[in-house]
């Protein structure tokens, strides 16, 4: 009887195997558990923050690094508090409103959950 084992969450390789219990991806290093496995499962699309907690819509973030703001002159800076208005499965994964700004996307690797 072959098991399918799942890919990598981080890097999508399909080279996995088990050892004690534990998922291990021999391309990139990653090591999780089972049970992270059927949690991230039950919903296909998650965004995550820079320190790897999980966001959903109307949480509060705040910035961890000076952006630019593309076809403008300003720049959004460190500390900004952001509430998220929506989550968006793209490059940009994190749709909101920054106070004498605008609308603006923003992603999930420059932010931290507040």
């Amino acid at each position: 009887m072959l098991v399918e084992l799942p890919p990598c969450p981080k890097c999508r390789s399909e080279f996995v195997y088990e050892d004690q219990g534990q998922f291990i991806c021999p391309e990139c290093g990653n090591e999780w558990h089972h049970e992270q496995q059927q949690e991230e499962n039950l919903d296909d699309f998650i965004v995550k923050d820079a320190n790897g907690n999980r966001l959903q819509e109307g949480d509060y973030v705040t910035l961890i690094k000076d952006l630019k703001v593309k076809g403008a002159s300003s720049v959004a800076k460190v500390g900004t508090k952001v509430k998220i208005n929506r989550l968006v499965d793209s490059d940009h994964n994190i749709d909101c409103r920054i106070d004498g700004i605008g609308a603006m996307m923003l992603k999930s690797e420059f932010v931290k959950k507040v």
